[in-house]
C-alpha cells in the first residue's frame, strides 16, 4: 500500500485544494476522489512524490523559455528516469520505450512535427494522448529549404573547399579570380520549383520562393483549407507527384514519413526521379527514407542534378552530386524555443482542461469553460458502440447531472469531456462513479478534473483497477 506519510501529505494537499488551478473547475463544493489504491511500486517513488504538483519527465535538452511555461507552483520538471511519477513527458530526438513511461502518465508531447520516435500506436492503445508541434520549427526549415536550393545551385561547398585547399598551398590570393570560372551555377529566379506537400512547411516555401521570382508548383491531396489560405496565389496545383516535378528545376519534399502499406516509404522512387528534367536539384529536408536512394544514384549517375539534403544516406553522402549536411532543419534556437513552449501549453491544456490539440493520435476535442458549481470528467475509451449511453448513465446513478459534454473519435480511440453540476451538493464523492466508469469494458481511462494537480486519474489495466 501507499506509505502512510505519502497518503497523509497526498490527503492534506486534496483538503487544502479547493480553488481551481484554472477556470474548468469551477467548483464550491468539496470533491472527494481515490488516489492510491495498491502497492506503491505501481506508481513510482515514494521519494520523489510531491502531492499537489504535476510531475513532467524531460528527455533531451528542452528549451527553458518553453519549461518556463509550467508555473511552479503546480509543476515539477524532472529529467528521465528521474520522474517515476511522471503525469506528462516531454522529448525532442529521445527514442521513447513503452518501458520508460510510468503508469502514471496521461500525456506525451513531442517539440517537433515528427514523432516516429514515440510508439504512438501502442500509447494509443494504452489511451494517452501523443501531441506534436506543428508549424513551430516551419520557419527554420523554411530558410534551410532556400539554403538548400542556393548550395544546389551555386557550387558553393565546392568552392569553399577548393579555396580551403589553395589556402593550405599558399595560392588562394593569386587563384581567387581565375578559378571561379571552375564554379559556375544558375540564379534561381525564373526558374521552377514543385513543392511537395504543403503543409506549414510547405506553404512557407512556397511563399518564399514566389517572392524570389521562382514560379511555383505543388502537390497535397491532403491540403488543407487553411493551408490553402496560406498559399500564394500564382501557385499551380498538379494531381500527382510525377506531374509536379516533371518540368521543376528544383523539387522539395515536405511531407511526413509513414511507415507501412499506403504509407510514404520511398515514396520518391523510379516513377518520380524519372519524371524529373535533366539538371533538376532534389531537396529533401523531411525524412530521408521517402527517397529510394538506388533510385536517386541512378538518376545523379546519369543526369546533370543534384540532392540536397540533411539526412545521412549510406549511397549517396559522398555522391560528387550530393550535398549531405546535419539533421539542421529546427537546429536554430527560435525553433527549439517555440517547439517546446507549444509543447508545453498543448500539455497545459489537456491536464488542467483537457482540451485536446496538435494529437497525432487523439481527436480534437475542446469545451468551453466549465459552468460554475460544476467539475470536469474525461474518459478515454475504445471507439466502439454504446460506450457514451453507458458513461451517461453511471452519472445518472449517482444523481450526477451532466451540464454539458463532447464526443469526438479518432480511429480506435474517443475521449469523452463531461461537466458534471454540483450545485446542491455540499460534497461529492466521484470515487464509486469513477470506478465504475473506469472498469466499465472499453474504457481505457479517466480524469476528475477539479484543481488539484497530479490527482483524480484512474485507469483500466486488463481489468484491475489503478487509481
Amino acid at each position: 500500500m501507499i506509505p502512510t506519510t505519502a497518503r497523509a501529505a497526498a490527503t492534506k494537499a486534496a483538503s487544502r485544494a479547493r480553488r481551481p488551478i484554472s477556470s474548468t473547475a469551477a467548483t464550491f463544493a468539496d470533491v472527494s476522489v481515490e488516489h492510491g489504491r495498491g502497492d506503491w511500486k505501481t506508481y513510482g517513488d515514494a521519494s520523489t512524490y510531491q502531492p499537489g504538483k504535476f510531475q513532467v519527465a524531460t528527455y533531451n535538452k528542452i528549451s527553458p523559455l518553453g519549461l518556463a511555461k509550467f508555473p511552479d507552483a503546480q509543476y515539477e520538471i524532472k529529467e528521465g528516469a528521474s520522474a517515476p511519477n511522471a503525469h506528462a513527458v516531454l522529448l525532442r530526438s529521445h527514442k521513447l520505450k513503452e518501458d520508460e513511461i510510468p503508469l502514471t502518465v496521461r500525456a506525451i508531447a513531442r517539440c517537433g512535427a515528427g514523432t516516429n520516435n514515440v510508439p504512438v500506436a501502442r500509447m494509443t492503445e494504452l489511451g494517452i494522448p501523443v501531441f506534436n508541434t506543428p508549424g513551430a520549427n516551419a520557419n527554420a526549415v523554411k530558410e534551410l529549404v532556400l539554403a538548400g536550393m542556393l548550395l544546389g545551385s551555386r557550387k558553393i561547398v565546392d568552392g569553399i573547399n577548393h579555396m580551403k585547399s589553395l589556402g593550405e598551398q599558399g595560392l588562394a590570393r593569386e587563384r581567387v579570380e581565375k578559378d571561379k570560372a571552375l564554379f559556375g551555377g544558375r540564379e534561381i529566379k525564373g526558374k521552377t520549383l514543385a513543392v511537395i506537400g504543403l503543409g506549414h512547411i510547405g506553404a512557407s516555401t512556397a511563399r518564399d520562393a514566389e517572392q524570389l521570382g521562382m514560379d511555383v508548383v505543388g502537390y497535397d491531396p491532403g491540403l488543407s483549407i487553411e493551408n490553402a489560405l496560406k498559399l500564394p496565389r500564382s501557385i499551380v496545383l498538379s494531381d500527382s507527384i510525377q506531374a509536379a516535378v516533371r518540368d521543376a528545376d528544383y523539387v522539395s519534399l515536405n511531407i511526413p514519413y509513414i511507415k507501412g502499406e499506403g504509407g510514404t516509404h520511398g515514396i520518391v522512387g523510379k516513377e518520380v526521379v524519372g519524371s524529373m528534367k535533366n539538371g533538376a536539384v532534389m531537396l529533401n529536408f523531411a525524412r530521408g527514407e521517402l527517397v529510394d536512394s538506388e533510385a536517386m544514384k541512378a538518376h545523379l549517375d546519369n543526369n546533370d542534378g543534384r540532392y540536397v539534403s540533411d539526412f545521412p544516406d549510406d549511397l549517396l553522402w559522398d555522391h560528387p552530386a550530393a550535398t549531405i549536411i546535419p539533421h539542421l532543419g529546427a537546429s536554430t534556437g527560435e525553433a527549439e524555443d517555440a517547439a517546446a513552449s507549444m509543447a508545453a501549453e498543448t500539455v497545459r491544456d489537456y491536464l488542467e482542461r483537457g482540451t485536446v490539440r496538435n494529437s497525432v493520435n487523439f481527436p480534437a476535442a475542446s469545451l468551453p469553460d466549465a459552468p460554475e458549481h460544476s467539475v470536469r470528467f474525461t474518459v478515454v475509451t475504445r471507439n466502439v458502440p454504446g460506450m457514451l449511453a453507458h458513461i451517461s448513465e453511471a452519472f445518472a446513478d449517482g444523481a450526477l447531472n451532466i451540464l454539458q459534454q463532447i464526443n469526438q473519435s479518432r480511429g480506435d480511440v474517443a475521449y469523452n469531456v463531461v461537466d458534471v453540476d454540483m450545485s446542491g451538493h455540499s460534497v461529492v464523492d466521484f470515487k464509486d462513479v469513477q470506478e465504475r466508469i473506469t472498469m466499465l469494458d472499453g474504457v481505457l481511462s479517466s480524469r476528475v478534473i477539479y484543481g488539484v494537480p497530479g490527482t483524480g486519474y484512474a485507469k483500466n489495466l486488463e481489468g484491475a483497477y489503478f487509481v
